[in-house]
């Protein structure tokens, strides 16, 4: 594990690697996971297949909250953490502790509460509409843990400890893919639970990290003491703070999601198929998208505690390092989506009409892997110098962007179904671009947290 001084002394690419590689282990068992997921929903149909991809659309909106705080944090605890000061870290990081427990007991409430409503705005089938709904309630029903779950984490990747949070991650993941299948079509005294037990499963697990992850903080594994958490009174002004930075990503990845919900509209528009199809599609481009994710952790650490430690070059060469390497990465999977999509669609449906849909997409999503990881790993660097302004404003933008772009290719040009791929892949090669532009430009580097 690399130390601070390694982070803003060391060899960036190997230092890149020993932040990432962590990372990406943890987000590929997030991606065999849900893989695994959608391959047992998948013998429910297609009607369970389009409950559980229009149901996680409702469900990013809930983990786009949770960046509010863990954008917030991350700049922080590494900017303290490279500035030598691990009393501030600890002080931040009771602050996120206390936003996560607040916010996630609202998010909770609220998406339980307006899960059908939710359900009914994005053109829901009748059919679907009570699997997808029991799905989601469950889900929102253990929110709080995945919040704190995600501070916890946020906190220990900020000290450059990536493995810690890697090693919860794979064994909650283990036990989630070993009881998911269980859950969802019984075994003796257990009952069959449906698409709901795959929520339940996830459930359980996300709050088997939270216990985990909160105990080895409360035990100062993050390389600084956090105790006196439950005697602690917050201070608003300084969560105003944390919030502040995170705002801004957590907004644009709100707009995001918004704007899938009307994607989703247009995809109901030709069948149940079709939204099924777009679940096998963004759980392969899941692969490539949590992966590139861990480099813009690694991004993010390592542009924090340079700044802190007052080397803002070394933080910008730091930055490309990673999306270079996130880049090397995506290709690979652009080949395999363009060469052998029909085998890929094939592992998680029997249907030959949403085979057809699915091959298509995943070609399309082919030219674009390489841009999104530019995209990804920069809004982590923005991220970590805490400059969080030009990404929400590159990638609302973009996101705002889909929904007439989709309605103009598919019906006014008459593309189909294939007018919401193309719109994707287009925006995000924009947004790729500009974002690095942006980030050339280094105004980052004067932003004061």
């Amino acid at each position: 594990m690399p130390t601070p001084d390694h982070i803003t002394d060391g060899p960036i690419a190997r230092t890149v690697f020993s932040l990432a590689v962590p990372v990406v282990l943890g987000m590929l068992m997030e991606f065999a996971l849900a893989t695994t997921d959608y391959f047992w929903v998948g013998k429910l149909g297609a009607s369970a297949q389009d409950a559980v991809t229009t149901s996680m659309v409702v469900i990013w909106t809930m983990f786009a909250a949770t960046s509010i705080i863990s954008i917030g944090i991350t700049a922080l605890v590494s900017r303290h953490i490279g500035g030598k000061r691990p009393e501030r870290a600890a002080f931040y990081t009771r602050q996120g502790l206390a936003m996560a427990l607040f916010v996630g007991l609202a998010a909770s409430a609220t998406g339980f509460a307006l899960a059908p409503s939710f359900l009914r705005f994005m053109g829901t089938s009748e059919v679907t509409l009570p699997i997808a709904l029991a799905y989601m309630r469950v889900s929102f029903g253990f929110a709080t843990a995945f919040f704190i779950v995600e501070v916890v984490y946020a906190v220990f990747r900020a000290t450059g400890d990536t493995r810690t949070p890697t090693k919860i991650a794979v064994t909650v993941v283990l036990l989630n893919m070993g009881i998911d299948p269980l859950l969802i079509f019984g075994w003796g005294p257990v009952p069959a639970l449906g698409v709901a037990g795959a929520s339940v499963a996830t459930g359980l697990s996300g709050l088997t990290a939270a216990s985990w992850a909160l105990g080895k903080l409360l035990r100062g594994r993050a390389g600084f003491p956090v105790s006196g958490l439950f005697q602690y009174r917050p201070d608003f002004r300084e969560i105003y703070k944390i919030a502040r930075i995170g705002l801004p990503i957590a907004s644009q990845q709100f707009v995001f999601v918004a704007v899938y919900w009307f994607l989703i509209k247009i995809v109901h528009q030709f069948g149940e198929g079709a939204a099924a199809a777009m679940g096998i599609g963004n759980r392969m481009e899941s692969f490539s998208y949590l992966t590139c994710t861990g480099f813009a952790v690694a991004a993010s650490t390592m542009v924090g505690q340079n700044l802190g430690a007052e080397k803002p070059d070394r933080a910008a060469r730091c930055a490309w390092s990673a999306t270079g390497l996130a880049v090397v990465v995506t290709m690979s999977m652009s080949v395999l989506f363009l060469t052998i999509p029909r085998q890929i669609a094939s592992v998680f449906t029997d249907s030959p009409a949403v085979l057809e849909i699915a091959v298509a997409y995943l070609m399309i999503l082919g030219l674009s892997q390489i841009t999104m990881a530019v995209e990804i790993v920069l809004e982590g660097a923005f991220g970590g110098a805490g400059d969080t302004i030009p990404p929400m404003v590159v990638m609302s933008i973009g996101a705002l962007a889909r929904i007439p772009l989709a309605y103009w290719l598919c019906f006014t040009l008459g593309w189909g179904i294939n007018g919401v791929w193309w719109t994707l892949t287009f925006t995000t090669t924009v947004k790729a671009l500009i974002l690095a532009y942006w980030f050339w430009r280094g105004r980052w580097k004067l932003k004061q947290v």
